[in-house]
């Protein structure tokens, strides 16, 4: 039986040679503890998800997107002393997305959307540097915690294994989460810096002084619906995103400003 056409790693080449993709979405996670009761590939499930539900929504409104497979290892530098958190330090992860980037270029593929589903990767100077050396390509960083508001959907969203993570992956992997007796609190124990407590001030937190359980949030509201709900409001966004990507000259991407009035 043939995979689905907007994901590579499920199709053959016979197909992808076929297809004239024009966007390319690689989803980039992180393997790291979330607390006493999500799995460490908390952050892949939710990306890769994420990445083919989206390409899902904007194949089905003629865009002809494709969804790379997710990089697993994040940057994690704060949290070398968690068990088995695997970091990947972000020249290395330059110097993967500038190959992968090389490829899509000769291939004609000149989109690319870097879905990041982890907190500690940042990709904007990377994206700046490989702006200057392949000027025919368009590259975008979307942080998917970022396209919407959690408190709309959540009571209390948390920034890591809380409530908005907890209750996507209730509703993606529920086989996978631990009982919600079994969660810790997911307390925070804030800077000792007032700079960094207002919020004008950043310093990477070193993680297992900073949380009492690895967990950034309350995770006991949480439920498979808000899951649901929340994942399909995000998916639609991001993929109505893809199809006006797709759809875009490169050559025109800014719209002139109104005519000033006499």
């Amino acid at each position: 039986m043939s995979g689905r056409p907007y994901i590579l790693a499920e199709i053959n080449w016979r197909q992808a040679q076929d297809i004239p993709y024009c966007v390319a979405i690689l989803p980039w996670g992180a393997t790291e503890a979330h607390g006493y009761h999500l799995p460490y590939a908390t952050d892949n499930i939710q990306v890769d998800h994420i990445a083919a539900a989206s390409a899902h929504w904007a194949w089905a409104k003629g865009a002809q997107t494709v969804v790379l497979p997710t990089v697993p290892f994040g940057v994690n530098t704060g949290q070398l002393d968690v068990a088995l958190d695997i970091n990947m330090m972000p020249s290395t992860q330059a110097a993967l997305l500038g190959d992968v980037v090389q490829v899509l270029a000769l291939q004609g593929i000149s989109k690319l959307v870097v879905l990041n589903g982890h907190g500690g990767n940042n990709f904007r100077q990377m994206i700046r540097e490989l702006g200057a050396r392949f000027p025919g390509m368009f590259i975008c960083e979307i942080n998917w915690f970022k396209v919407l508001r959690g408190s709309e959907y959540f009571d209390e969203p948390g920034d890591h294994a809380g409530e908005l993570e907890t209750s996507n992956l209730l509703h993606l992997a529920p086989e996978l989460v631990a009982p919600l007796l079994e969660a810790g609190s997911g307390a925070v124990r804030p800077s000792a810096l007032r700079g960094i407590r207002e919020g004008w001030v950043w310093a990477e937190r070193d993680w297992l002084k900073a949380t009492v359980d690895t967990g950034a949030g309350n995770p006991a509201l949480s439920t498979p619906e808000k899951g649901r709900r929340f994942l399909q409001a995000l998916t639609a966004k991001i993929g109505a995103f893809l199809v006006e990507l797709a759809a875009q000259d490169l050559d025109n991407l800014y719209i002139d400003p109104p005519p000033a009035t006499p």
